[in-house]
């Protein structure tokens, strides 16, 4: 059976009265870490030296540096260090559960980082793994690869990179509590994830490109994994400032041995859900994009309001350095009643409209999503669900009235979201955009919607409001709230408010 995006989604909505009634099987929870028992780890340096300066000024790109020619294994520590990096821990059974600098589903953590090295001082080029427990490299292939990996990609860099990371998904630690719907989480977590080392890499002055396009099979293959268990999902390259030599024949990539595939196993019994399986393979091909212009994916039928500008703040409101934003990052959803100020809505809007100044990518991949909010108690704002447009940038009224405490209701009933000031909403059009790239196209939107979403977790931490994302609703019933098209989906909800401060 092959499932298009829009027969996935639909399989795995959620209906009023109809959610499935099952008990998670807790002797069975997924670990979260990914370990290799036969190879040692090499450790990372932990005192690695970080700046004192504001996401703002990062995600505006104000604290561009000149390309460094050589990256040392410091440098490589501290990307990973903040990207995915413990950040507290809770009591559970005989252990303890460990929380990190990304936002996760549950937080089960299903998405793994691998990297790619040349010349990097310090470290011999090669394929490693990142382990976090023992915070190192786990050496997975001791030739350098990195000039390879052009094979496998649908557009080739043009110069050799010094970094290449790939990011992975584990498909039964998300199934394990959200069964055949969990394809959604796994999208939405590596979108937080390529986003948390997107902001990374940029306050080390880096630039990079980002693909979602690539051979599966062979970045599988290079990578160690089954593509049953554990498969790739993104690729984040660093130039470097050699252009990279092609060879005539593409280079094979030798199959590592089946202990190293072994060890995405996650559990003693794993369930594999089907359909998850099936959509991912149905966009496992990369389909060449139709003819024509790309598709304008409106999700509603008409407007009520005129255009309204989106200005820079200047300052944003934030009360710590970007470090401490990745280090503080939690779901926080204690909200509390009360209006937020428009300075921060609208340093909240800014952050959604700079993806350009962020991240550079192959495909235009932010054309998938748009994005829309639901005010709710915001300052110069009248209650009511806008859309924003990117490029411009510019917001409008869609249609006016009061819907927190509606869409708290879709939401599974988490009454909490009645108080959060703002509703963050990631759309998309399942229909056209499938029709244009083809089911990989589900990627793109769910992949994006979790950066995006990352990014307002992230900004929202930088100026001390409390932030929680929800990939859990009844479907239908979202859509028919905010008059949404037919074909036109919501993915991913992100509340930000005012929370209670602690003491």
């Amino acid at each position: 059976m092959t499932l298009t995006s829009r027969a996935y989604h639909q399989l795995t909505s959620y209906q009023r009265n109809q959610m499935p009634q099952y008990s998670l099987d807790w002797r069975n929870k997924p670990s979260t870490f990914k370990t290799y028992p036969n190879i040692d780890i090499i450790p990372l340096p932990r005192e690695v030296h970080h700046d004192n300066e504001k996401l703002s000024n990062i995600l505006k790109g104000s604290c561009k540096q000149d390309d460094p020619a050589i990256l040392e294994i410091a440098d490589l520590s501290r990307m990973l260090s903040l990207a995915y990096a413990i950040t507290g821990r809770a009591a559970y059974g005989d252990g303890y559960h460990y929380y990190r600098s990304v936002a996760s589903a549950g937080a089960l953590y299903p998405v793994e980082i691998y990297v790619a090295t040349h010349d990097v001082e310090g470290l011999q080029d090669g394929l490693y793994h990142f382990a976090i427990p023992g915070y190192g490299l786990v050496p997975l292939r001791s030739e350098d690869i990195s000039g390879s990996v052009a094979d496998y990609l649908h557009k080739a860099p043009e110069k050799h990179p010094l970094l290449i990371f790939f990011f992975t998904t584990i498909f039964f630690r998300s199934a394990w509590k959200y069964r055949k719907r969990a394809y959604r989480y796994h999208l939405l977590d590596t979108g937080h994830l390529v986003e948390n080392m997107g902001v990374a890499l940029k306050a080390q002055g880096l630039d990079f490109s980002l693909s979602y396009d690539f051979d599966d099979q062979g970045v599988n293959r290079m990578l160690g994994l089954d593509g049953t268990r554990e498969v790739s999902l993104a690729v984040c390259q660093v130039p470097g400032p050699d252009k990279l030599k092609r060879g005539d024949e593409k280079k094979e990539i030798v199959q590592l041995m089946d202990s190293i595939k072994s060890a995405s196993r996650v559990a003693n019994k794993e369930v594999e859900y089907p359909a998850i399986v099936d959509i991912h393979m149905a966009g496992s091909i990369k389909v060449p994009a139709a003819g024509g212009a790309a598709p304008k994916l409106d999700p509603v039928y008409a407007y009520s309001g005129g255009i309204m500008q989106i200005k820079d703040p200047a300052p944003w409101p934030e009360k710590i350095n970007y470090e401490d934003t990745f280090l503080l990052r939690r779901s926080r959803r204690n909200f509390i009643p009360t209006v937020l100020s428009r300075k921060y809505m609208m340093a909240l809007l800014e952050s959604l409209t700079m993806t350009n100044r962020i991240i550079s990518s192959e495909n235009d991949y932010q054309n998938s999503v748009r994005t829309g909010f639901i005010t709710g108690k915001v300052e110069g704002f009248d209650p009511g669900f806008y859309l924003i447009d990117e490029l411009q940038p510019s917001f409008k009224m869609v249609d006016s009235g009061s819907f927190t405490e509606l869409m708290a209701s879709i939401c599974l009933e988490q009454q909490w979201l009645m108080n959060a000031g703002v509703h963050f909403l990631f759309i998309t059009d399942l229909k056209k955009l499938e029709q244009y790239y083809g089911p990989r196209s589900y990627r793109y939107a769910m992949l994006h919607s979790g950066r995006l979403g990352e990014r307002l977790y992230l900004a929202a931490t930088a100026m001390g409001l409390g932030c929680c994302g929800i990939g859990a609703f009844y479907d239908g019933e979202a859509a028919r709230l905010l008059k949404l098209k037919e074909g036109s989906k919501l993915l991913y909800l992100v509340a930000v408010g005012l929370v209670k401060q602690k003491g």
